[in-house]
């Protein structure tokens, strides 16, 4: 197998793969992650039966590719006039080629397009299951999808004759910053690490982007040729991403434009005030939705205690935010990024991209200051009282009765800390423990791209994380 990465879920496939039972694997990611990748390669390309659904197909579409799958294992008959003929055809066919302690292996790829209005597949596919395939402990039935909300309401959650039906689930989130080194490696490009967290910020670990980076290019001219030239390979991405993912994308892009301009995180009720719309339950089904797409993060603020119910929703996914920042308007300038490496705009966004990029690498971090054993919660902290508005955007809580507070500075060279930070610093833990009333010790740390100076005002620090930390396992 010629797989970067995924070790765990390699692990889980083989798991269930050994298991001597009937399997019914849902597999599910934003789009172009590499799920369809990942599930040929485990396999070989090695199917009983393989069928993918039809972006935006109708029903007879999406019903002429299971045929085709059909004719390809020797059905030779009219096409069925309903899914459940379908299903049952597949079912005799398969009959023919279960070999005792064999694995038979069937795989149905982008399978909510198959799910056309009041067409009655994911019925079909339920009787097919509780009726077939989960009698025949050789069966090993593989789902895809990147309409990840639409696998997880309709699948996983199923209330029907799919309820409880599915044996695993496996979720596959964006690469790391170590599985993007390792992916660049295997393509011969070679670059610092500082240029890779670079390239991460603008696609985040999505495979299917970081593809498109050629060896011999810096970051800055392979964000200019994929994003700002005239027939960037990413133009008209962000559209067909949402129209993916959702039947009406309308909404979730409203809500996605909101939370852009909010880069701290914003509560349900400023998005619900913001939008001007009444509370009618929607907006926490598209807020849901997004969360398990992958493009938000819904994290917890602490007061005197850690409220769960007052969180903040904030836009995580890279690309997303990238377009959002840069290209939600014209850019008449094919070399825009590398003209623009040293302007305050592109400096501020490293700042916040930075930020991102350590949210997404908590489990590092955690092992980097040695807790990965200790228990512990994260949640920012915003002063309601305090003249100079204090804020701290990473709290680490430890079972252990520590508080790392995490401060997060993007540098292309070790930081400096000045006198003002250094007081200004002083003034937020002060400001912390006073409104919050912690009996927790509250230890300052840095988390920056080559490590701190040591100088007069780095004396406050306790730990520190580097760019290399963020880039292990």
């Amino acid at each position: 197998m010629d797989i970067v990465g995924r070790k765990d879920e390699i692990k889980q496939l083989k798991e269930y793969y050994d298991s001597n039972r009937p399997e019914f694997i849902a597999v599910y990611g934003r789009r172009r992650i590499g799920k369809t990748f990942l599930i040929d390669e485990f396999f070989f390309r090695k199917y009983a039966f393989n069928i993918s659904g039809v972006i935006d197909g109708e029903k007879s579409e999406q019903m002429a590719a299971f045929m085709q799958g059909l004719r390809n294992i020797g059905y030779e008959q009219s096409t069925p006039k309903t899914w459940m003929d379908a299903f049952f055809e597949l079912g005799k066919l398969l009959e023919q080629k279960i070999e005792k302690n064999k694995r038979c292996v069937i795989f149905i790829d982008e399978l909510p397009c198959f799910d056309t209005p009041k067409s009655g597949f994911i019925r079909a596919l339920g009787h097919f299951w509780n009726t077939w395939a989960q009698k025949r402990p050789q069966v090993m039935l593989v789902v895809c999808g990147s309409a990840t909300s639409w696998m997880v309401n309709n699948l996983i959650d199923n209330h029907g004759g799919l309820h409880n039906r599915i044996t695993h689930e496996i979720h596959l989130a964006p690469f790391t910053l170590n599985e993007t080194e390792q992916f660049l490696k295997v393509k011969k490009i070679v670059l610092d690490r500082l240029s890779i967290v670079q390239l991460y910020m603008a696609f985040g670990g999505v495979p299917y982007y970081l593809d498109m980076i050629k060896a011999g290019e810096s970051a800055a001219k392979a964000i200019d040729r994929i994003f700002f030239s005239a027939k960037g390979a990413l133009a008209g991405e962000y559209e067909r991403l949402f129209a993916s993912l959702f039947r009406d994308p309308a909404p979730y892009l409203k809500i996605i434009e909101v939370l852009s301009k909010c880069r701290q995180g914003v509560t349900r009720e400023q998005i619900i005030s913001i939008l001007g719309k009444h509370d009618n339950g929607h907006i926490s089904e598209y807020l849901g939705n997004l969360i398990k797409c992958d493009f938000v993060r819904y994290y917890f603020v602490k007061t005197k205690k850690v409220k769960k119910t007052d969180g903040l929703y904030q836009l995580t996914d890279f690309f997303v935010i990238f377009h959002n920042t840069f290209l939600n308007k014209p850019v008449n300038d094919e070399h825009f990024w590398s003209n623009n490496q040293l302007s305050s705009m592109t400096k501020t966004w490293y700042g916040l991209a930075f930020e991102r990029v350590c949210m997404a690498h908590i489990n590092q971090i955690k092992h980097a200051l040695g807790i990965d054993r200790i228990g512990t919660q994260f949640y920012s902290w915003r002063s309601k009282s305090s003249q100079q508005g204090s804020q701290i955007d990473l709290l680490i809580e430890r079972a252990d009765r520590v508080i790392n507070l995490c401060e997060i500075k993007y540098s292309d060279s070790e930081y400096r800390f000045t006198k003002d930070e250094d007081i200004k610093l002083r003034n937020r833990q002060a400001d912390f423990i006073a409104e919050t009333g912690t009996n927790f010790a509250v230890h300052p740390t840095i988390i920056t791209t080559y490590g701190l100076r040591q100088n007069t005002y780095s004396g406050g620090i306790v730990a520190q994380v580097t760019l290399d930390d963020l880039f292990e396992k």
